[in-house]
């Protein structure tokens, strides 16, 4: 990499090509990789925690002051009371992995105070390395990003995620699927939703919308967007998305075209709503400030702290069992610590 990159970007991308080789190795013999049903339609492997572990390891090498919020381990490990905290998706595109379909990504986030400031998502399939810091600009390897040029809907490549968990409104997407589909000129739906908040920054898509997302699915594709000139939001063009489980991004036409088609179809949460019932928390920290400074309504990832988790019974998919139904250290210096 030609540019210099800072000491916290730069500990991310190697914890991400760690983890990348790891996802790497085990793609070559799927048969053996044990996966967990979550959920239905949701899944998790011994290959997510695995390199969660490596991630979480080396930025709390590096950085043993910061918070972690990550999917398989929520906030778990960390500091509670930095201003730091790193979101983490170790292997976006699960479902993809496991099936051998080579759409899936490391995705990294360091937020400061609520505000992403450094972003990483590594694909392992292709050697592709998308990162970005803030004010500095988004990268593919070495290259500068930006968002495609086009103006028109109608000339337009959208990509979008399916709803896919048990409970999830179906007819809903199908109503804008069937909007937007009218108006653009082709839906995709790779399913790795990190890598469709890239293919926004780098030009590939002219927009991108999806429902049910993460913070940890969003989160460093968020900051790539907007460092390649775009624009990401929550259906109604507001910019908490992070929190709201909604989110539309595009180059900055496109995405004044897609908030204007999706608006009616946001849910998002408002403040004369009553508040969602939460779990009670033993005591508060700076991650659930965090969360909670995002989104004030929205109930906090992961189970209460204290609380049992459900044991998940792991099941082996084999591919001769694939259409049978399934149950559900860098550079540090004096300075590594201080704000952006």
């Amino acid at each position: 990499m030609s540019q210099a990159l800072h000491p916290m970007l730069n500990t991310a991308i190697k914890a991400a090509r760690t983890a990348g080789a790891l996802i790497n190795r085990a793609s070559l013999d799927l048969d053996r990789v044990a996966v967990t049903a979550k959920s239905h339609n949701d899944f998790v492997t011994e290959v997510d925690q695995a390199a969660e572990a490596v991630i979480i390891e080396a930025l709390l090498g590096a950085y043993p002051g910061h918070g972690i919020l990550a999917e398989e381990s929520g906030r778990a490990h960390g500091a509670k009371d930095s201003e730091y905290v790193w979101i983490i998706d170790p292997l976006d595109g699960t479902t993809n992995f496991i099936h051998g379909f080579p759409v899936y990504a490391v995705s990294i986030a360091l937020a400061f105070r609520g505000q992403v400031q450094q972003a990483v998502v590594y694909d392992p399939a292709r050697n592709d390395l998308f990162y970005a810091s803030k004010g500095r600009g988004a990268f593919l390897n070495d290259k500068r990003l930006r968002v495609s040029r086009r103006s028109r809907l109608l000339e337009a490549l959208i990509g979008t995620g399916f709803p896919f968990r048990k409970g999830d409104n179906f007819k809903r997407y199908l109503k804008m699927f069937e909007e937007v589909m009218q108006h653009c000129a082709g839906l995709r739906r790779p399913g790795a939703a990190a890598l469709d908040l890239c293919y926004v920054a780098a030009g590939w898509y002219d927009g991108f919308f999806e429902t049910g997302l993460n913070p940890w699915d969003v989160a460093a594709g968020s900051l790539l967007v907007t460092e390649a000139g775009g624009l990401i939001g929550n259906f109604t063009g507001e910019s908490d998305y992070l929190y709201q489980r909604e989110v539309v991004a595009g180059n900055p036409r496109i995405y004044a075209q897609l908030v204007q088609l999706l608006s009616p179809y946001t849910r998002v949460i408002r403040e004369d709503e009553p508040p969602h019932a939460r779990p009670a928390t033993v005591q508060p920290d700076a991650t659930a400030a965090f969360l909670e400074a995002a989104s004030p309504l929205a109930p906090l990832p992961g189970p209460a702290e204290g609380a049992a988790t459900p044991k998940k019974a792991p099941v082996r998919i084999r591919r001769s069992e694939a259409d049978a139904p399934t149950a559900p250290k860098a550079a540090t210096g004096k300075d590594d610590d201080a704000p952006f």
